[in-house]
């Protein structure tokens, strides 16, 4: 399977194109009612640019190889561009609420309601059909930022379905307060959308270990070859964005010849990839009898006994 994939680039171009389309239908849709919860939906929009326009230029940088001062290559750069955008959602919801307090103490009659929310619901489709193809392309093509992308959009879309209901009450009830507490509520959400995107983009920068799942399936491999007298430690594991990359110690006996152990290392590695997709494995050969094999279990090796 090909590693290039500057191909993904097509998607933050679509998504760019959505972000400029929903932001002049939802400001226009601001513009004809004056609804302060169509304002939060425009500035959610607003955050959605910015965002995609990010996941241009970190999935550009992403797909470069290795290089000599990037070793391990440079996917690790779509978490940072997650999360960026997961900041940005957090201070578009600041933005709103404080947008809405005001006009919840002082409620002003709305206009054009009914063309308002025409404009507002034909935004939130093209966001909803460009979140799912999105979403579609992140799992495929296993994307950290396209994955967030389309979370925010997905959310967007609710937004959007809470903000035409709220504003649509308000001109049934004529009960103005109902649109900044939307507009309140809308803020809520988007806190609720952005703070698990951010986490998801610190554990990414942080080097978190494999999930569980890829964690057994690892194991499962290695533990077959106990039957051969092979023994493992110092698994370690960490993913940059769709790159696994898996280290391990491997225990033979030190009879054994060189040639025979790299004949085992290449048979482990061989079968971490098939049973990893996308993984870059790391094995370090060790004599079961040496008492030095057993000091480096941990990241720092301790040679003070």
């Amino acid at each position: 399977m090909t590693t290039d994939r500057s191909f993904l680039t097509r998607f933050a171009w679509l998504s760019i194109a959505a972000a400029l389309a929903t932001i002049a239908l939802k400001t226009t849709a601001y513009a004809i009612t004056g609804s302060i919860g169509l304002l939060s939906d425009a500035l959610e929009s607003l955050v959605n640019l910015v965002g995609a326009v990010l996941a241009l230029a970190m999935l550009s940088v992403a797909a470069r190889p290795e290089d000599d001062t990037h070793a391990y290559g440079h996917s690790k750069a779509e978490y940072f561009a997650s999360g960026v955008e997961g900041s940005l959602i957090l201070i578009a919801a600041g933005t709103i609420a404080f947008a809405a307090i005001p006009r919840l103490l002082h409620p002003q009659p709305l206009q054009q309601i009914g063309a308002g929310l025409a404009v507002t619901i034909a935004a939130a489709l093209i966001n909803l059909l460009v979140a799912l193809v999105l979403r579609r392309a992140a799992a495929r093509y296993e994307s950290v930022i396209l994955e967030a992308n389309s979370q925010h959009l997905l959310a967007d879309v609710w937004t959007s379905v809470g903000v035409v209901v709220g504003v649509g009450a308000a001109g049934l009830t004529g009960w103005q307060r109902i649109d900044p507490m939307v507009a309140l509520a809308v803020a809520a959400h988007i806190v609720w959308t952005g703070v698990p995107i951010v986490i998801e983009a610190v554990r990414g920068l942080m080097d978190t270990a494999l999930p569980a799942d890829e964690q057994t399936a690892l194991r499962n491999v290695l533990d077959k070859y106990r039957e051969q007298g092979v023994h493992y430690h110092a698994l370690r594991t960490r993913r940059a964005g769709a790159k696994r990359f898996v280290s391990v110690h491997v225990l033979v006996p030190g009879s054994w010849t060189v040639q025979r152990g790299h004949e085992l290392l290449e048979r482990i590695e061989s079968d971490i990839r098939g049973a990893l997709p996308h993984v870059s494995v790391l094995t370090h050969l060790e004599p079961l009898d040496d008492p030095a094999s057993w000091k480096d279990m941990s990241l720092e090796r301790d040679d003070a006994s």
